[in-house]
């Protein structure tokens, strides 16, 4: 018996919670984009740093193909929007393939 065995669903597991903790880098990134920076603060510039680095390249991807909506001297960004579906999406079909 094999103590450290590691079954499909126990990487199904890994994946899935992957996925989730970058759904929620991408949610931490909008929210951040809603509130007004702090002069210099060496913490949160270390925070906001690594949360743009982690999700802009993905979020590109789809600000290629969406441009910001204008709303007056304002853009509306929709890319985090579209991208956190086709990440649920891809959540969903990659765990179900590596469970079965």
């Amino acid at each position: 018996m094999n103590l450290f065995a590691v079954t499909r669903n126990d990487v199904a597991d890994y994946v899935d919670t992957l996925i989730l903790v970058y759904l929620i880098l991408i949610f931490v990134r909008i929210i951040l984009t809603w509130i007004p920076r702090i002069p210099y603060n060496p913490v949160l510039n270390a925070v906001i740093k690594f949360v743009t680095d982690v999700t802009d390249p993905y979020l590109n991807l789809f600000r290629r193909i969406l441009p910001p909506v204008r709303m007056g001297p304002a853009a509306l960004d929709l890319s985090p929007i579209v991208a956190t579906f086709v990440l649920i999406i891809i959540r969903g079909i990659l765990v179900a393939a590596i469970d079965t």
